[in-house]
């Protein structure tokens, strides 16, 4: 949800990092929106081979996937008006995304690399490390946005400073406090445009006629692939193995913005994500599903005795 920051701060993010790297969070962590929520947890499975990113989501380890809940309002946590899912996969090369998006006129008109997606209809991961955090967005005309943060206090100690992707000097490089929630106990970020992640692809595919509202159309669905390869400044503070290990769990967000809001009496407020958040802000990393990865192969049953993770 990079979309209010662009407009107020220049621009403006997450695979959320081991379970460990909510031991170096404050204590004050009650004053954090989604304090008291449940956040979701989800395992994701194995893949034998490396997916084909071409949007359509028709391999069958996708079909043999387990989805999402139906996505639910950021603010409120109340139901939405149409239906959006996502599913993680995983292998020794990358992490896999898909998302199932329901609307009946797909639209798009952005084409130009890291333009404002947020402006569009649009779908966005977030992935965070103990000290930062990645965000990406992608229109159905697959026209992606990405940005880093990083968390002050550990701007100095984590090495950041030494890349010129992520000095002060660059200027792509901007103070970031934040969206809605301007009071994280950690403290305020510093956000970089000039982070493009090394290897992504992207796919989307239209089940319809994108830009024709003369007609009904059923939706978009969207394949991604992050290479662990490029999560070194995500992994780094904390160590966490790349790729991951049985039983790692990570923190990544989901979510979907829609300039088309649900007529009142709804209050919709145009963003709706796998995991309430209770404010207007996609930048809480405390607020993101619980992604545990298990080196079962999706689509096989776990073995006795043990529960699949």
């Amino acid at each position: 949800m990079g979309r209010r920051a662009l407009a107020q701060s220049f621009a403006c993010a997450t695979l959320v990092a081991c379970l460990t790297w909510e031991t170096m969070m404050p204590a004050s962590n009650a004053t954090l929106p989604c304090a008291g929520r449940e956040i979701p947890h989800y395992t994701a499975r194995r893949v034998r081979e490396p997916l084909t990113i071409d949007g359509r989501l028709d391999e069958p380890a996708w079909q043999a996937a387990e989805r999402s809940p139906r996505f639910v309002d950021l603010v409120s946590g109340e139901a939405t008006r149409y239906d959006t899912r996502a599913a993680v996969l995983w292998d020794d090369h990358a992490l896999y995304v898909g998302f199932w998006v329901e609307e009946p006129n797909v639209t798009a008109t952005l084409t130009e690399r890291d333009s404002p997606i947020y402006e569009n209809n649009d779908v966005e991961v977030f992935i965070a490390g103990a000290d930062a955090y990645y965000e990406f967005e992608v229109n159905a005309f697959n026209t992606i946005y990405e940005a880093f943060f990083i968390w002050e206090e550990a701007y100095e100690r984590g090495g950041f400073a030494r890349m010129p992707e992520f000095a002060r000097g660059n200027p792509l490089v901007k103070p970031f406090n934040g969206v809605g929630f301007t009071t994280h106990p950690r403290g305020p970020r510093l956000g970089s445009w000039a982070f493009d992640f090394p290897g992504l692809r992207t796919g989307v595919h239209v089940d319809g006629t994108l830009n024709q509202p003369g007609d009904t159309d059923k939706g978009w669905t969207v394949e991604l692939a992050f290479p662990w390869s490029g999560m070194t400044w995500l992994a780094r503070a904390d160590g966490r193995a790349l790729p991951p290990r049985d039983g790692d769990t990570w923190r990544i967000d989901f979510s979907r913005f829609n300039q088309h809001k649900a007529p009142p009496p709804a209050k919709d407020s145009g963003g709706w994500a796998w995991s309430c958040h209770g404010i207007w802000d996609s930048h809480v990393p405390e607020c993101f599903p619980y992604i545990h990865f298990s080196t079962l192969e999706v689509g096989a049953s776990a073995a006795p005795g043990r529960p699949p993770r």
